[in-house]
């Protein structure tokens, strides 16, 4: 009888989109047959309801097909089985479920857009996709750590959740952890506020496969999240499990980073992620316009590529906000919308420098240059000096160490400073209006002279 239903499978694959075949018909298998009644078995109760709501009537169809008489169908969900990981425990096999965000055993919820056919390859990050690919696929064994390393913006965290997603999709019993080193921060503090420490010790270092860590930069400065995770990393290695890092600065340019934990990082493959060139930005446009039903012409295509160069994120912004406006305004999508957009989040980085940026910042504060590059510790001096810092990083292609010099000041300084500013825009209102009010200022020009 499984002969038949293969034939069955065989007929239905052959009316349906490959796609809706893999998700929901390929993982069915057959319980029982009786008296012309099929049972077959589904991983869990979505992938049932589906099966029922969408397909009973053609694999009835073609099950009568092959039998020669009409055949009735039931579904149900697998018995449960013990996990490989706990063979303690019951079990039930999950598959990806389409259209929803998948949340791996812990930590936070993957997008469903962040998968490797969803990412754009080119020359900026080719290789970053290869090594993440492979250590999905367990290809390169000898390697089973990689730091991804780039600005914001350029694609780290996809391809980090696109690890996830690939082995949550080819090994569902693997237990994906996927967190933020300030996620990770908090967890432990309030593990030792609640007393179990114990706990989350294990958690890491026993029931963890894949480790997915965002932001490593965050730990800087945090002394005792930095021991816990290099015993945590440590205990990971020894046992072959997948790590996964990224951050803005490699592990020797993040100040107050312990020897030790620094040593794990840097033994990492370590992959730069660069800004995409034109034609990337191209293939980008056109994939997001595809995915998103969006249709704009060729012009607009290649104006929006040429001026939108920063990185993915601001790619992606300018597309739908064209969209977005063309809809709302019930207008064509023209060179002349997307010139009306772009004006609004395009930055002209040949005209935004340092000095400009000290020229803005010392008018806001009512400060000198003097002051701001002094070693003034007044907070009436150090907190214009932290988002000067900021904004120079944001806004400039200077690397740490120039803008450093330049506020004289050392890069660890520097990155402290941008780690306040970021941290703050977080907390407080008042701090987050005011650089959203001097970024928007750098964006319409203002040099910040009278």
């Amino acid at each position: 009888m499984e002969m038949v239903w293969e034939q069955a499978k065989a007929a239905i694959k052959k009316q349906i989109p490959g796609h809706s075949f893999r998700m929901w018909i390929e993982p069915l298998h057959m319980r029982s047959f009786s008296d012309y009644h099929l049972v077959l078995e589904t991983p869990n109760l979505f992938s049932r309801k589906r099966v029922n709501n969408h397909y009973s009537t053609l694999i009835e169809k073609e099950m009568a097909q092959a039998l020669g008489k009409d055949c009735k169908l039931s579904v149900e969900v697998c018995e449960r089985k013990k996990s490989r990981n706990n063979p303690s425990s019951d079990e039930v096999r999950q598959i990806p479920i389409p259209q929803l965000n998948v949340r791996p055993h812990s930590g936070r919820i993957l997008r469903r857009d962040f998968t490797f056919d969803q990412f754009v390859v080119g020359g900026n990050n080719d290789f970053a996709y290869s090594a993440a690919l492979s250590l999905a696929s367990k290809k390169q064994v000898q390697q089973n750590t990689l730091f991804l390393l780039s600005r914001p913006g350029m694609g780290k965290s996809h391809l980090s959740q696109a690890v996830g997603h690939h082995i949550l999709n080819q090994h569902p019993d693997e237990r994906v952890y996927y967190i933020t080193a300030e996620d990770f921060t908090n967890e432990m503090i309030g593990s030792f506020r609640n007393n179990n420490i114990d706990k989350f010790k294990e958690k890491y270092r026993k029931h963890c496969d894949v480790l997915l860590l965002e932001d490593i930069h965050f730990l800087t400065g945090k002394e005792k999240t930095q021991i816990e995770l290099a015993l945590t990393l440590d205990c990971l290695l020894n046992a072959d499990k997948r790590l996964i890092f990224t951050s803005c600065y490699l592990p020797v340019d993040i100040p107050k980073m312990q020897d030790q934990l620094k040593s794990r990082l840097l033994c990492s493959l370590i992959s730069t992620i660069e800004p995409p060139n034109f034609r990337t930005r191209i293939r980008i446009l056109q994939k997001k316009s595809k995915e998103n039903g969006y249709d704009l012409p060729e012009e607009v295509t290649q104006y929006l590529a040429g001026e939108l160069s920063e990185n993915v994120r601001q790619l992606e912004s300018g597309l739908i906000g064209v969209a977005a406006k063309a809809s709302l305004m019930g207008q064509p999508v023209t060179v002349k919308l997307a010139e009306s957009v772009v004006k609004n989040i395009a930055r002209r980085k040949q005209s935004i420098t340092i000095e400009v940026i000290k020229n803005l910042i010392c008018r806001h504060y009512k400060i000198t240059i003097n002051d701001l590059v002094s070693n003034s510790r007044k907070q009436s001096i150090v907190r214009p000096r932290q988002v000067a810092i900021y904004l120079s990083r944001k806004y400039t292609d200077q690397p740490l160490q120039a803008i450093g010099r330049s506020f004289n000041r050392y890069h660890a300084t520097a990155l402290h400073s941008i780690g306040v500013i970021e941290k703050g825009i977080k907390q407080s209102g008042s701090l987050r209006e005011q650089v959203l009010y001097l970024g928007k200022k750098l964006d319409m020009g203002d040099s910040g002279k009278n």
